[in-house]
């Protein structure tokens, strides 16, 4: 095939994985400035160049299909390595990672830890856009067109990288209403007396049992609740009106606690840490601007001690 040829054909791998980030080809016509119909077409040209269908098609949302998934990661590895080739010859004249990346992370840490820092962020990566969906829902990356996204707990998706880049550290607590209502538990055992407020989990649907490290083991509580949630920030605010015990994340509870708004409780027994990741589809891992969005969230995460494993 000439020149032109292989020209199109990476023309047609650009707009297929835009199609897939975007997940619709009308959000990928509008970010590319092209007619919907110049997509389909591109699409369509491609499925019957590689002799299969990439794309299955709904009313409601694109999907994969096998050979699709396949193709698609293919596609990313080629463009990212055209990417870093390109950006080597143009980091000469000076100019860092440029482009969109796509990054999902839990609404509380993406308001509390990543918003006040981001204008740094923008002073040092000027020609980088960062696109950030937040909430408590696990998104699927590829599916989603996700770049990069943070986790908090043990990662099960064998197919992502995951970087560690800090520790969640947790608190037992309540408002004084609730206390004043129905007592401070002395041990861990009375808990079987309260309410809790349920923080569902993102993966399973179903509320977090609670762990304690005692005496070098785990010790796991299930709590009952009246009221669960999904959401890390509605959590914390149904804790502060009295609407049962929580066990929160400490830079979340640190402030109410300072003021009295929270009392905590069980300082003795800690609940069980998380570890903090940062995971991304591997056949991305070498795109200099998923390596400059990853290097800065994992200084951003160092230079915090609130988020260091001793702490």
């Amino acid at each position: 095939m000439n020149k032109g040829g292989r020209l199109d054909r990476l023309k047609a791998m650009q707009t297929f994985v835009r199609i897939v980030e975007a997940n619709s080809f009308t959000r990928a016509a509008e970010t590319l400035g092209l007619p919907r119909a110049a997509l389909t077409a591109s699409l369509q040209n491609l499925e019957a160049f590689l002799g299969t269908r990439l794309l299955q098609r709904s009313t409601r949302r694109l999907s994969l299909t096998p050979d699709g998934a396949e193709y698609f990661a293919h596609c990313v590895r080629i463009l990212v390595e055209v990417e870093a080739a390109e950006t080597a010859f143009r980091g000469q004249g000076g100019r860092g990672p440029q482009g969109r990346l796509r990054l999902d992370v839990p609404s509380a840490l993406f308001r509390r830890l990543i918003v006040p820092r981001l204008a740094e962020f923008r002073r040092r990566y000027p020609d980088l856009e960062l696109l950030v969906t937040m909430g408590d829902r696990l998104v699927d990356l590829i599916q989603d067109g996700v770049d990069c996204a943070l986790r908090v707990g043990a990662l099960r998706d064998s197919s992502l990288i995951g970087r560690r880049i800090g520790t969640m550290h947790f608190l037992c607590c309540a408002a004084p209403a609730y206390l004043l209502d129905r007592g401070t538990p002395p041990t861990l055992e009375a808990l079987a007396g309260h309410l809790a407020v349920g923080h569902l989990s993102g993966s399973t649907g179903r509320a977090f049992d609670w762990d304690f490290q005692v005496d070098g083991r785990v010790l796991t509580v299930p709590m009952k609740s009246m009221v669960a949630v999904n959401d890390a920030e509605a959590y914390l605010s149904c804790g502060l009106n009295g609407l049962g015990l929580l066990q929160v994340a400490r830079y979340q509870a640190r402030e109410h606690v300072r003021s009295g708004a929270l009392v905590e409780l069980f300082a003795q027994w800690k609940p069980v840490p998380m570890p903090i990741s940062l995971i991304y589809p591997g056949t991305r891992q070498a795109s200099p601007k998923l390596r400059a969005v990853t290097d800065w969230l994992a200084e951003l995460f160092g230079s915090d001690p609130e988020f260091d494993e001793r702490a």
